[in-house]
């Protein structure tokens, strides 16, 4: 018989991260959802469409390339604030920055965050991020245009360490056109938190053979935050899980660990 919540917040907003289709939550939802959550994924603007449908716009899907960090953030919390209740927000990479930004401002109940992307003020000088990353930027290339990750920078920045067949797969189910604004965003002011600011509970998780996002990134990120003002903050770390968390054959231990947090501190 499957444990059912006892959490206040019955309901669950994944937050998508960047390069990626929302469509990848779907199994976390069935998993949530059978153990008495509502949730909902919702895709960011202009990407409510499948990756083939979405790739087939790549490079001139105008809307998507200038859209901003600061829009996707604002959609998330529009749909926090149109469901019942203050949700719980689960996010990953760029959705985890997200998350974290709506903690910060006191949207959501709780959350979870899988290899976020830091907020403002913690570095990433870990060369793998780099590597992994300065594509997104397009630095001297126009932002009407979008940027898709190839599958060699995929393999490198999300499924290291998978066979070349689970490594082909992963990419033609789930990697989408990204918008350069957005990335760029993450270097920015629309990037920050406050903190040392109060927060709802708060769930840091990290894989220890991620490039992108790499385990230290994500210590330095939960050490960010004050200790002492009486919020609720946890890290944990997975050996040998790279940044395709989401989406590995092992997602179950995550989505476990981050229902039995819940259940002590939502």
């Amino acid at each position: 018989m499957e444990t059912l919540t006892n959490t206040k917040s019955k309901h669950i907003m994944f937050v998508t991260g960047a390069f990626v289709t929302h469509l990848g939550w779907k199994p976390w939802q069935e998993y949530f959802e059978s153990r008495g959550f509502k949730t909902v994924a919702p895709a960011w603007p202009f990407k409510d469409g499948t990756p083939d449908e979405l790739r087939k716009r790549q490079p001139n899907d105008t809307d998507l390339g200038l859209l901003t960090l600061d829009e996707v953030i604002n959609h998330y919390a529009n749909v926090a604030k149109s469901l019942p209740e203050k949700p719980i927000a689960i996010g990953h990479s760029l959705g985890g920055l997200i998350t974290q930004i709506l903690v910060n401002r006191g949207i959501v109940a709780a959350a979870a965050v899988l290899h976020p992307v830091p907020p403002l003020g913690v570095f990433p000088y870990e060369f793998s991020f780099l590597k992994a990353g300065w594509k997104s930027l397009g630095l001297f290339t126009s932002t009407k245009k979008t940027y898709l990750m190839s599958l060699k920078d995929w393999q490198y920045a999300f499924v290291n360490g998978m066979t070349l067949e689970e490594q082909k797969k992963a990419w033609e189910e789930n990697t989408i056109p990204e918008s350069k604004t957005v990335a760029r965003g993450g270097l920015s002011k629309a990037a920050k938190v406050d903190f040392k600011k109060p927060h709802p509970p708060l769930l840091i998780i990290a894989g220890s053979k991620d490039h992108i996002i790499p385990a230290h990134l994500n210590r330095r990120n939960y050490k960010a935050y004050k200790k002492d003002n009486g919020s609720v903050l946890d890290y944990k770390e997975f050996e040998g899980i790279n940044h395709f968390v989401v989406g590995l054959p092992s997602w179950r231990m995550q989505a476990g660990y981050i229902f039995d947090w819940l259940q002590q501190h939502a």
